[in-house]
């Protein structure tokens, strides 16, 4: 019998060594090394293999039909998968400690109606998946619960049940015992996420598997799931606000630009069809400091209220401090306002926020984050009925943005009068523009400035 052998594996991005090392040569990362055992395996005599069976094909050959999809019932779910669950695929589902993983499951399973679903944890028993369901709005009569951590049990009961979707929590907490290895190992997560991945298949069965995150802020054993499975999807948002945001951060049937929102309540989590009417404080009248920007998360647009405070530095070294906005973007767009428009902001702290706790990753709120700062600054208010949209440049120029016609119907939705936009986009939406809000064009940012003060 071959003699196992012992290598180890970087956690956070898969590499192999073999020795233990305190600092992973591929990626960087200390102490993520983990031991796993190999079982050496004689090699195939492949003389004695019969030939294969199956021939190359032309791809003209091949039939092309739609891939069937299961409607999940809930619309922000659906979205971000694409249109839907498609029967045989992996999902992985990613999140932080307590911010509504296993409660959007749940969920989702007990909105299924007449279909038979399976729900199998790792971390809580059949009462505690019991009372949590009575918490939440829906129909648990076709859903089964089980509290078992070997997956070859899990595997035994889905066999039996035979249900249509089913989701397993988590990942982590389960262990097959082919595997010498403890659970929640590398080892053991590798293992189990392709025997489930196999499973699906063969039995067009989908799954959803939940992972849980590492300290870094990303998905336990990355590079070993996200190879796996078909779809990643990350559920986040900041625990002290009560809205959450569902990203799809891979998905090998549907595009990973869309996003799901959610708001957190007693009695579950419920979708938010129209984000801006949430986001948006009616008691910003007559306070400096807050611009209003039209953002596009994917392919949704919707209004955002941006908030800055400038005051003197406290300290020899001024603060910057961004919430929901990535700060080196800000230190760039603090340095264009020093260098083109000439506030100097070397001894004052700059403070930007969010607000409803969203992280926007869109550029085109550059010119509201300007705005924003400005305002506070010379502690002059903005005018409340006028929405900002563009993406700033290092020369102080005002850059065009995707999806403009999307972001000025959703500001005369909401009710605004006038919207600044980049000027070279002017010609491609001005037969498209109504009467009800006005498109200001803007070339530079001192030309927006001037608008937004004189106003």
């Amino acid at each position: 019998m071959a003699k196992p052998t012992i290598q180890y594996i970087c956690s956070s991005c898969g590499a192999r060594a073999p020795q233990m090392l305190g600092r992973c040569p591929v990626c960087g990362e200390w102490g993520t090394y983990e031991e796993e055992v190999v079982e050496s395996r004689k090699p195939k005599d492949r003389s004695s293999q019969s030939p294969s069976t199956t021939r190359p094909q032309r791809l003209q050959e091949v039939e092309a039909s739609e891939e069937m999809r299961i409607d999940m019932r809930n619309g922000e779910f659906n979205r971000v998968l694409g249109g839907g669950l498609v029967p045989g695929s992996l999902v992985l589902l990613g999140g932080e400690p307590g911010i509504g993983k296993s409660t959007l499951a749940l969920q989702v399973l007990m909105q299924q109606g007449e279909r038979k679903t399976f729900y199998a944890s790792g971390e809580e028993s059949v009462r505690q998946l019991k009372l949590r369901a009575e918490r939440l709005a829906g129909n648990a009569e076709n859903l089964f619960i089980s509290s078992e951590t070997s997956l070859e049990h899990i595997l035994e009961q889905v066999r039996q049940v035979e249900p249509e979707i089913v989701v397993i929590d988590s990942i982590q907490t389960i262990g097959t015992e082919e595997v010498e290895a403890s659970i929640g190992s590398l080892t053991q997560v590798r293992e189990c996420a392709s025997r489930i991945l196999e499973f699906a298949k063969t039995r067009n069965i989908p799954f959803i598997i939940i992972g849980h995150i590492n300290k870094e802020g990303s998905l336990a054993g990355p590079k070993v799931l996200e190879h796996i499975v078909d779809t990643v999807l990350q559920f986040e948002g900041d625990q002290q606000y009560m809205y959450r945001i569902l990203r799809a951060q891979k998905n090998r049937f549907g595009s990973t630009s869309e996003i799901g929102i959610y708001e957190m309540r007693q009695d579950g989590l419920r979708e938010v069809t129209n984000p801006s009417e949430l986001l948006l404080s009616t008691a910003r009248e007559g306070l400096s400091g807050i611009a209003i920007a039209a953002a596009v998360e994917g392919v949704r647009p919707f209004l955002i209220e941006v908030q800055a405070l400038v005051s003197s530095a406290a300290y020899g070294t001024p603060q910057r401090s961004s919430t929901g906005f990535d700060g080196r973007r800000l230190n760039m767009l603090l340095a264009v306002l020093e260098k083109r428009v000439g506030f100097k902001l070397l001894q004052k702290d700059v403070f930007l926020n969010i607000a409803g706790g969203l992280r926007v990753q869109d550029p085109a709120i550059d010119l509201a984050v300007l705005a924003a700062v400005l305002s506070s600054n010379m502690d002059i208010p903005l005018d409340a009925g006028t929405c900002i949209c563009g993406e700033v440049g290092l020369a102080g120029e005002i850059r065009p943005v995707n999806r403009l016609e999307q972001r000025i119907a959703e500001a005369q939705k909401l009710g605004f009068r006038r919207i600044l936009v980049p000027a070279e986009q002017m010609d491609r939406i001005a037969h498209k523009t109504q009467n009800a809000i006005e498109t200001v064009p803007v070339r530079k940012v001192t030309d927006a400035f001037r608008l937004l003060i004189k106003s």
